[in-house]
């Protein structure tokens, strides 16, 4: 079995869980969480739209100017069989890439053992 983690924008959770479902993948955990990937904000270019006078100082402008703001996106875990990985990783790609920074982000672990807390079943058994 493995874990199928994604990272997506906030906009696209609707689109994501239906197309889950209906690809027959409805078991899955979906969290609101904050992050911020590696593309840097260039400043100097917002202050000089400041500085011209076209974007007024305000806490928006302030916050456009913070080069290390969270931004809100949503995080999906999928627990599936291995041979389930690709299907669920393009489901996943196809609901959320748009082509722009900030799309996301998939990762794949292994899971080494699940158990099911109501009954003490184990692994497939558990699944």
């Amino acid at each position: 079995m493995k874990e199928v983690m994604a990272i997506i924008r906030q906009n696209k959770v609707n689109q994501t869980k239906e197309a889950l479902v209906n690809e027959g993948y409805p078991a899955f955990t979906c969290l609101k969480v904050l992050g911020r990937g590696k593309k840097t904000i260039d400043l100097s270019i917002i202050q000089d739209i400041v500085d011209a006078g076209e974007m007024p100082v305000s806490t928006v402008g302030e916050a456009l100017t913070e080069s290390s703001r969270l931004i809100p996106k949503r995080f999906f875990t999928v627990i599936c069989n291995d041979e389930d990985v690709s299907k669920v990783v393009s489901i996943i790609i196809d609901n959320n890439q748009t082509g722009n920074p900030g799309d996301g982000k998939i990762f794949v672990i292994p899971i080494m053992e699940s158990i099911r807390v109501r009954s003490g079943e184990k692994n497939a058994d558990a699944f």
